[in-house]
């Protein structure tokens, strides 16, 4: 077991003129599961790659545990990587597939095998050990690049989108059996995804990037319920936070005909901005009963039974701003007889509420 450190861990490419990855700092305990989340071209895999020593480390270091391990080859890192190829031997069995890395360590076969007889009794693959991976299926082959790495008791598993190239079904058993998995082992695990529902449910904690720079780094509930900024509150969440901008005002944010209250001393935090932008959980709106709340024009409503998905934009918009304004979404816990074309009011909850700089994108309240 071993801590990882990222220190100013700086990645440039020849003839890039910014960095795919900008002074990462951040530090992962022993035994944790931390996922790196973010869009493409973030960052995310060139720093999982920096410290599996694929990638050249241009500025700053990498530590594993105690050891500076910044210039040192990927063989003697102690990790071991799961791909979202899978990169299995077509002509090799699953169990030769498994011990191969331990055959090239020259580790005895009695060891060897008893060594890939437990990863597989863990990922219960014992039936399959005598296959070759094409009459596996998606899932299992994952297991098997699984199984590849725990045979080897690495003091860190790096695992790059192992889930993206199994269906949606799949993905969400495959993802509980994972977090299961290393939270029996307790081996440190980075985890790269651009899901970030996979983020939210498999990380001890969660670190945010964009661009090349870490936004944020909180368990899943911490960013969900206090995201440091724009991105980060956009980003996390399914349906995502609605962010819409209105103008300050006594009292608070005006959005449309309505004042959305917002307390003195946060709205003092603006520095004398004009414009501020709100937050709201799509759970966070309640329909109005007194006529106060935002307008919303309902283009679809969603019906699922115990509750129910609202989506509209501001009412009032023409049809040409309509196209490009913001989308509104609300998530109504009990049943609305709500029909699209109609204009509903809706109230944020107070306490549940965001507000954020547009100047900075930083949230203050």
């Amino acid at each position: 077991m071993a801590t990882v450190s990222f220190k100013d861990a700086t990645r440039v490419y020849p003839g890039a003129d910014h960095p795919a990855v900008d002074k990462l700092n951040l530090e992962i305990g022993d035994g944790e599961f931390m996922v790196l989340v973010g869009p493409s071209g973030c960052g995310k895999s060139t720093s999982l790659r920096m410290l599996a020593g694929l990638e050249e480390v241009n500025a700053g270091a990498i530590h594993i545990g105690d050891r500076n391990v910044t210039d040192l080859p990927p063989k003697d890192r102690d990790i071991a990587m799961v791909f979202q190829n899978y990169a299995l031997y077509p002509h090799m069995t699953v169990a030769d597939n498994m011990g191969f890395a331990l055959k090239m360590q020259n580790v005895p076969k009695a060891d060897r095998e008893k060594r890939v007889l437990e990863a597989a009794k863990l990922l219960g693959l014992e039936s399959f050990l005598s296959r070759k991976p094409k009459a596996l299926s998606g899932g299992q082959r994952q297991r098997v690049a699984m199984g590849r790495a725990i045979v080897r008791q690495p003091q860190v598993f790096l695992m790059d989108e192992p889930l993206s190239n199994l269906d949606a079904k799949l993905r969400v058993s495959t993802r509980t059996q994972i977090a299961a998995l290393q939270q029996r082992l307790g081996v440190t695990t980075v985890y790269v995804t651009h899901d970030q529902v996979e983020a939210m449910t498999m990380g001890d904690r969660v670190a945010v990037m964009k661009d090349g720079l870490l936004q944020q780094v909180a368990s899943p509930l911490e960013l969900y319920d206090t995201p440091r900024n724009l991105f980060v509150a956009g980003f996390i969440g399914s349906p995502a936070m609605n962010l819409i901008a209105g103008s300050v005002v006594d009292g608070g944010v005006q959005v449309g005909d309505y004042v959305v209250p917002v307390a003195r001393d946060i709205l003092a935090k603006a520095n004398g901005e004009a414009d501020l932008t709100i937050g709201i959980r799509p759970e966070h709106f309640h329909t109005s009963e007194d006529g106060q709340g935002i307008a919303i024009d309902i283009a679809v409503v969603e019906e699922l039974g115990a509750d129910s998905y609202l989506y509209g934009t501001l009412a009032g918009l023409s049809a040409d701003e309509k196209l490009n304004a913001n989308q509104i979404v609300a998530r109504l816990q009990s049943r609305h007889p709500l029909t699209k074309r109609e204009i509903v009011r809706l109230e944020p909850d107070a306490g549940r509420m965001h507000v954020f700089s547009n100047k900075t994108g930083d949230r203050i309240s």
